[in-house]
């Protein structure tokens, strides 16, 4: 059971407004490794108008998935867990912990590609360092690791002068791009010019992890004052600054390096800044406090995940340190797979893995959005309005798209491990005490279809099985329930009521845990089925209620199954509800089991009917059909036994029915019987018998004589289920 009540409450949460929670942590993922170390490939590749398109595709998925957030954040009370807890909340816990998962692993790959974007700036700045690259490497992992694990909180407050550094790094080069500006080199280098490795897609997968910087806020959405305030506008404000920012710094690298030098292996953006020492200052202090918001965001993702005990292995992680509470469990685990990722490649690697998955997140946070939209919800009501359902649509179909183009392989076969997780959460059926946007749908889609079936016109064919059953409660006639499950499976619908006798005013309350009982029951025995209870003091009057009340539009029941019935004292309530369900002109089941097991145990022998009349041998025989396509009963032959005078013409009678199942495209064994005895005969053609089906009629007056009438039949081996068609079943339909 999943109860975000019993999480404990995050002492930490509310250390940070708006600019230093979110605006200063995602400018400055954004603003990072790729802007200063990887930039000036994808211009000199790409030439700078493709630069542009790029720098467009990337921000207006990196929008479009902003203005998703934004409402997400602004519909909820957003605790701990940034993208998960947004997903999880919207689209359940299947899709939400598919994103804890992939999202999480992407924002620990990413402490590798900052550190390893750090190592490669320390060793341009210092390139005497006596000491290899990965030792490098693995050092400063380590000292992220350690700060993180100390605690979030002065690290925040760090990142104030790293941002300072940043963008006096930014304006060095802005200085040095215009007093460099050449006409002649930005007419050069506007068309692309490719080189064997790359394209415009894989170009446009190097770059994106750049624009991912936007989730470094909502990672942090625990520990935010007002995190449905601070999200939407720290993270639209983070975006359009580097929008612009990366605008110009596209446009000086066009108009004053030349291509040679952009395809280089060179800090392009050191060697023609104004003061070059603070663009090593600039790109150190960047890569590093990426690295360490993606060192602090990640654990928080898993502590979440952890703390909403979705898989029993990870619950471990979801504990928190004594004082604030810091996922320090979570962050070992974390320093553990950026350090793997260290050992593993280099940034070119990295970057497009990463890039898969967050497109993949980026594509859930759209398609949570979008459904939240389309779901017509009266409690989807975000404050920010600025978005519509076609918008986050456009960005769940962006982001896939995307997805295939820069690697159709690694696009499916992430889709397929995110299929295959989503299977595996739905398979444990986790049960949690949020709402989720897929009974919203569910609510939406069932509202449409009953309202289109309202003015639908009725015509036999398109009878269903839509079965009331009077269990008196789902433990007590189980065996009732499973034929009514039987005969409805993917066809049709079972409600199964219970009546308890007295006033409502006094049993209100026994009502509703009645209900919830029955509720359990038929989860537990896995039947799918509707309770329903009643309280009324007359029987009768409740079963009328029942068959007049209960349903909705063309979903109301048209048949009635019930136990048959020998003890003497319920005989006239048995009598008189044949006699109200045949006035109320619906069809009747009655079954007549000697089993007392707990589960309806199938005995070997055929599915017989016993032919009496046309009007009632079509339902008994479709009913039959109906029982067959279980898998249970799938290799139970079905014979039709017909009894007749000995002196009948067998020979057109044979034909007749056959003439009928032929209409009926029923496939059946035909036994025509001649005989003095019907009862007698049908004893011996029908073993061995595993249900036998018997059509009956009821008296118009007085029903009491039924049960004598009939008892014989019922003793007969094996489940007997006598069947009274109202006339809505036709087999030719």
């Amino acid at each position: 059971m999943v109860d975000e009540a019993s999480a404990p409450r995050d002492p930490k949460s509310g250390r940070f407004g708006t600019f230093g929670g979110v605006f200063t942590p995602s400018l400055l993922t954004i603003l990072g490794v790729i802007m200063f170390l990887r930039f000036s490939t994808v211009v000199g590749q790409a030439g700078l108008w493709n630069t542009l398109l790029i720098l467009a595709g990337a921000k207006a998925i990196s929008l479009v998935t902003g203005l998703s957030i934004a409402s997400i954040a602004t519909n909820m009370r957003v605790k701990g867990g940034g993208a998960y807890y947004l997903i999880s909340r919207s689209l359940g816990v299947e899709f939400g912990g598919v994103i804890a998962v992939f999202f999480y692993i992407a924002q620990a790959v990413a402490v590798t590609m900052y550190i390893v974007g750090f190592t490669e700036a320390l060793f341009s700045a210092f390139p005497r360092i006596p000491l290899p690259f990965r030792d490098i490497a693995t050092f400063t992992n380590l000292i992220v690791f350690v700060c993180v694990y100390i605690g979030a909180g002065w690290t925040i407050r760090l990142q104030y002068g790293i941002l300072a550094v940043l963008l006096l790094s930014v304006v060095s080069f802005l200085v040095g791009g215009i007093l460099g500006f050449s006409p002649e080199i930005l007419r050069a280098n506007l068309a692309p010019e490719w080189t064997p490795a790359y394209s415009f897609f894989t170009v446009f997968a190097l770059f994106f992890p750049a624009v991912t910087g936007i989730m470094a806020g909502v990672n942090m959405s625990g520990d935010l004052r007002d995190a449905s305030r601070s999200i939407p506008r720290g993270t639209f404000a983070s975006v359009g600054v580097a929008t612009l920012i990366y605008l110009v710094i596209a446009f000086l690298l066009a108009a004053s390096v030349s291509r040679a030098e952009l395809l280089g292996d060179g800090f392009v953006m050191k060697e023609h800044a104004f003061i070059p020492a603070l663009i090593y200052a600039g790109v150190i202090s960047a890569t590093l406090s990426s690295a360490l918001g993606s060192m602090m965001g990640a654990p928080r993702i898993l502590q979440a995940f952890a703390r909403d005990k979705v898989f029993r292995p990870l619950r471990w992680f979801g504990r928190g340190s004594q004082c604030r509470d810091e996922p320090r469990r979570a962050i070992v685990l974390t320093f553990l797979i950026a350090q793997v990722g260290i050992l593993a490649g280099d940034l070119d690697t990295v970057a497009p893995v990463i890039t898969m998955f967050f497109l993949m997140t980026y594509g859930t946070v759209n398609l949570a959005c979008f459904y939240e939209g389309r779901s017509n919800n009266p409690s989807f009501r975000p404050t920010f309005r600025l978005n519509h359902w076609s918008v986050a649509l456009f960005g769940a179909i962006g982001c896939l798209g995307v997805m295939f183009l820069i690697n159709a392989v690694w696009a499916a076969v992430s889709i397929v491990l995110a299929g295959t997780l989503y299977f595996f959460i739905a398979r444990s059926e986790v049960q949690v005490k949020w709402g989720d946007v897929d009974s919203g749908l569910a609510y939406q889609r069932a509202r449409k279809a009953l309202l289109r079936l309202e003015r639908e016109r009725y015509h036999p064919k398109n009878w269903r099985p839509s079965v009331l059953v009077l269990a008196g409660g789902a433990k007590n006639r189980l065996h009732l329930c499973e034929y009514a499950s039987w005969f409805t499976t993917d066809r049709g619908i079972v409600s199964i009521a219970q009546v308890i006798r007295g006033e409502l005013e006094d049993l209100l309350d026994r009502r509703r845990e009645a209900e919830n009982i029955l509720r359990k029951s038929i989860l537990e025995a896995d039947i799918p089925a509707f309770p329903v209870v009643v309280v009324e003091e007359d029987i009768h009057a409740a079963i009328k209620a029942l068959l007049q009340c209960h349903g909705i539009g063309g979903m109301r029941p048209n048949t009635v199954m019930l136990g048959w019935s020998e003890d003497p004292e319920n005989l006239g309530v048995f009598s008189e509800t044949l006699a109200i369900t045949k006035r109320m002109k619906r069809s009747l089941i009655i079954i007549a089991c000697q089993q007392e097991q707990e589960k309806t145990y199938i005995p070997d022998g055929a599915i017989n009917v016993w032919w009496t009349s046309q009007k009632n041998g079509a339902l008994m025989l479709l009913l039959a059909y109906l029982l067959t396509r279980n898998n249970e009963w799938r290799d139970r032959p079905l014979r039709i036994i017909r009894p007749v005078a000995p002196k009948a013409d067998i020979q057109n009678i044979e034909k007749e029915m056959g003439e009928q199942l032929s209409l009926a495209r029923i496939e059946a064994e035909l036994v025509i019987v001649p005989t003095e005895t019907a009862l007698d005969a049908v004893r011996i053609a029908m073993q061995p018998s595993a249900v036998l089906f018997v059509g009956f009629e009821l008296p118009d007056e007085d029903s009491d004589p039924f049960i004598p009438q009939f008892q014989p039949i019922v003793d007969l081996p094996g489940d007997v289920i006598l069947v009274y068609n109202a006339g809505d079943v036709s087999l030719d339909a």
